[in-house]
């Protein structure tokens, strides 16, 4: 087996923690051509498509690669920005963010502001997680953390993205450790974040008749095969209702962007959404807990589809809820969640290590008086 290359060695180069946020990708634009290729990437994940490989790849580059990228494309071409594609941007942003946030914290705690390296990979489509990988080897990591972009675990998302950075790891002949954030779809902070995102909306733009938590689907099938998805996402929407002090009768939760037709979990987000504007809801408000960024599937799925079917149905205003994106709580929850999951890895100076000491037992004191 052959390695990549290892960046050249110096004694004097200092050791840092890398930290590698991880989330699903785009297309690199708005094109039949380069959705194509993304697609193709995307669907031959067999985290993804759980169907034998002889009977799937045929009708995956016999059928769907000649009719879906045409249409994927003209509806990622609604919500393409100046700068790109929405994801990414946003995604950028929250890693330009965080590493300003966690290097403020290193230097609180005695060390180079730069101790800690954030990067962005992408499982479908670029940046790369081997990329992204290179990239922290490059700047002295010897220690990577895995942040996955996704609140809720499923198979088809953070193990797939797992399965990319042990690959790329695979192929290095010095071999970083590797730590990764568990699951956060109840962390405290994070439930937070969702929460004050939405009441930020409400105390702009008023309230709603109801409020529909909609989260991204997996088939049916993935459930009963043993994946804790649909039990984190059901989880999730419980703890944000509780944070917003919503009744049982004020919040609905669905699921979206159904592909192929197989049962995925249910209520489905648009027949969700049909039903209760029939039912008389005047305004109905969507918010999407397990996307952090803004993407087709928030912007174009619900912003306008969704939308032109409830107005069709007979309900007056859906209001799309904008994502966490780069909101301050959310941000500061990934920082948490970083420094958390870096604990025993910080080589901290003796004197700052008795310093945060000292702070921890005070706060403990203060919290039993």
């Amino acid at each position: 087996m052959r390695f990549l290359p290892e960046p050249a060695f110096a004694h004097d180069r200092p050791r840092r923690i890398g930290v590698l946020l991880v989330n699903l990708g785009t297309p690199d634009a708005p094109t039949t051509a380069a959705v194509r290729t993304y697609l193709a990437e995307f669907l031959s994940d067999p985290r993804v498509i759980e169907i034998p490989r002889a009977a799937w790849l045929p009708i995956l580059h016999g059928l769907i690669l000649r009719l879906r990228p045409a249409q994927s494309a003209r509806k990622y071409a609604t919500i393409w920005s100046k700068d790109g594609s929405p994801l990414l941007v946003h995604s950028l942003r929250q890693k330009t963010l965080l590493q300003g946030y966690l290097g403020q914290r290193m230097k609180g705690l005695g060390l180079p502001s730069d101790h800690a390296q954030i990067e962005l990979g992408m499982r479908y489509g670029r940046p790369t997680i081997a990329d992204a990988m290179a990239k922290l080897k490059a700047a002295g990591c010897d220690r990577v953390l895995v942040l996955p972009l996704y609140p809720q675990y499923a198979a088809s998302t953070t193990a797939s993205a797992l399965d990319a950075v042990f690959a790329a790891a695979s192929q290095m002949r010095a071999m970083p450790a590797l730590r990764v954030v568990a699951p956060y779809h109840d962390d405290p902070a994070y439930i937070r974040a969702v929460a004050q995102s939405i009441n930020d909306y409400w105390v702009k733009n008023g309230r709603p008749n109801k409020l529909v938590l909609s989260f991204h689907g997996v088939p049916r099938r993935s459930l009963d095969l043993g994946d804790p998805y649909h039990c984190h996402c059901r989880k999730t929407a419980r703890l944000v209702a509780d944070e917003l002090g919503l009744t049982s009768e004020q919040y609905a939760v669905s699921f979206q962007s159904r592909f192929g037709r197989a049962r995925w979990l249910q209520p489905y987000t648009v027949p969700t959404l049909i039903a209760l504007a029939m039912e008389g809801m005047r305004r109905v408000d969507i918010a999407c807990p397990g996307f952090v960024s803004d993407c087709l599937e928030t912007l174009e799925e619900l912003g306008h589809g969704a939308q032109a079917a409830f107005l069709g149905a007979g309900g007056k205003e859906l209001h799309c809820i904008p994502c966490l994106n780069e909101g301050p709580a959310w941000i500061a929850t990934l920082a948490d969640l970083a420094t958390r999951n870096l604990q025993g890895w910080l080589d901290v100076p003796a004197d700052a290590a008795a310093r945060e000491m000292t702070q921890a037992r005070a706060k403990a004191l203060g919290a039993h008086r």
